[in-house]
C-alpha cells in the first residue's frame, strides 16, 4: 500500500501548459509516434519486420479527459494500424465467461497496437464498489490480472497504463460544462453523479489497484489531467517512451531520430 494519504494525494495537480506549448510537444510526439508505429508495422526501413504489439490501456475519474487524449494519441495514425476499442459493463453473455475472457479479441498481434478506453480493471474498481463482484472475487484479481499481463508482455508486448486523476473540484467544473453543452450533454449520466458521490469508495479502490497491479511489465503512468493539454501530451510523450523503451528492453533496435518527413507533416 501507499503512504500515508496514497500516490493520489501526491499528484501535483497544478501542472499545466499553454496552448503553444501543447501545440509544440504535442506535434513532436505524434510525428516520433508516427514513425515508430510504421517501423514496428513493418511499413518502412531498410529492413522492413513486424515488431511487438503495444497496448495502451486507459482507466481514470469520469471527466478526467481519456477520449481526448486517446484522440490526440491516435490522430497522426492511419486506421489500419491501430484500434481503439471502448469497454462499459459486460453483457449477460460476457458474465458467463471468466472476466478477462472478452478482452482477448481485441488484443493486438506483432505489428499491431490497441488503444483500450477502460479494460479489465473495471472488476477492482467499478464492480468492487457497486458490488458487482464479490469479495472473494476481485481480491483474486488482482494476482490475476497480473499473470495475464506478465504472459502478453512474456510474448513480447508493449503494455502502457494510464490512470487519469482530477481533483473533486474540476470534475464537478467538467460534469456541469457538460450539462450546459448539447452536444456534450450525453456524456453525463445519472451513473456519473452516483459514482461521484462514491468518491471516498472508489480512491479507495484505486490506491489498492495501483499498488498491487504496478509491475515491471505493465507499469503504471499516473497523469496530472487537472490541465487538459498537459494530460494530452504527458499521454503521447509517455507512450512514444514507452515504445522506445520496450524495443530497447527486447534487444530490438530503436530507429533514430523522425526524419524530416515526418516532423514536417
Amino acid at each position: 500500500m501507499a503512504g500515508k494519504g496514497g500516490v493520489l494525494a501526491g499528484l501535483d495537480l497544478s501542472l499545466k501548459l499553454t496552448p503553444k506549448q501543447e501545440e509544440a510537444r504535442l506535434a513532436t510526439a505524434q510525428s516520433r509516434l508516427l514513425h515508430l508505429r510504421l517501423v514496428l508495422g513493418g511499413q518502412v526501413g531498410d529492413n522492413p519486420q513486424l515488431g511487438p504489439p503495444v497496448c495502451v490501456v486507459f482507466e481514470g475519474w469520469d471527466a478526467s479527459g481519456k477520449g481526448g487524449a486517446i484522440k490526440r494519441l491516435v490522430e497522426p495514425l492511419d486506421p489500419r494500424h491501430v484500434r481503439v476499442a471502448q469497454f462499459s459493463a459486460p453483457t449477460y453473455d460476457e458474465k458467463r465467461h471468466h472476466f478477462l475472457w472478452r478482452f482477448w479479441p481485441v488484443l493486438p498481434g506483432w505489428g499491431g497496437m490497441a488503444v483500450l478506453d477502460r479494460s479489465w480493471y473495471g472488476r477492482v474498481l467499478v464492480e468492487r464498489v457497486e458490488g458487482f463482484a464479490t469479495k472473494e472475487q476481485w481480491r483474486r484479481a488482482y494476482r490475476e490480472i497480473v499473470d495475464f499481463e506478465r504472459t502478453l508482455a512474456d510474448e513480447g508486448m508493449i503494455m502502457v497504463k494510464f490512470w487519469l486523476h482530477l481533483s473533486p473540484g474540476e470534475q464537478l467544473r467538467r460534469f456541469k460544462a457538460r450539462e450546459r453543452e448539447p452536444l456534450k450533454a450525453w456524456k453525463l449520466t445519472a451513473e456519473d453523479w452516483r459514482n461521484r458521490d462514491k468518491r471516498r469508495q472508489y480512491e479507495a479502490a484505486v490506491e489498492d489497484m495501483l499498488a498491487r497491479t504496478d509491475h515491471a511489465a505493465a507499469p503504471w503512468v499516473l497523469v496530472e489531467a487537472e490541465d487538459k493539454r498537459w494530460a494530452r501530451v504527458k499521454v503521447a510523450e509517455s507512450v512514444v517512451a514507452a515504445i522506445e523503451a520496450g524495443l530497447a528492453a527486447r534487444n530490438l533496435p530503436v530507429p533514430p531520430d523522425s526524419p524530416a518527413a515526418f516532423r514536417s507533416r
